[in-house]
């Protein structure tokens, strides 16, 4: 059973900084991209950052220049750092995993976190 813990959500003031981190408690996938997706309040779930194993970077363009994305493989652990963060950041933060054991045609895995809230008000 892969699980993913998530920590470092919160409430923070606009201009602000977090630090999201994504733990997944198996090494099998050697080939993987973790990354984080947010949720807001009515609003569909949108990609915000993933890194792959080979250290391939994506961001949503809404998050570019503010948040960065990166990963310890030591630690089986992505990170994701928010600075000048907007009210509009506000949402429900998912750690994302997916993987492939071996090589490209292994089958993908894919798993979620719960979430963690991330609040930016006043």
């Amino acid at each position: 059973q892969v699980q993913l813990a998530e920590s470092g959500g919160g409430s923070v003031q606009p201009g602000g900084s977090l630090r999201l981190s994504c733990a997944v408690s198996v090494d099998i996938f050697r080939i993987n991209t973790m990354g984080w997706y947010r949720q807001g309040t009515g609003n569909q779930r949108e990609l915000v950052a993933t890194i792959s194993s080979g250290d391939t970077t994506d961001y949503a363009d809404s998050v570019k220049g503010r948040f960065t994305i990166s990963r310890d493989n030591a630690k089986n652990t992505v990170y994701l750092q928010m600075n000048s963060l907007k009210p509009e950041d506000t949402a429900v933060y998912v750690c994302n995993f997916r993987g492939r054991i071996s090589t490209m045609t292994s089958p993908l895995y894919e798993y979620w976190g719960q979430g963690t809230q991330v609040t930016v008000s006043s």
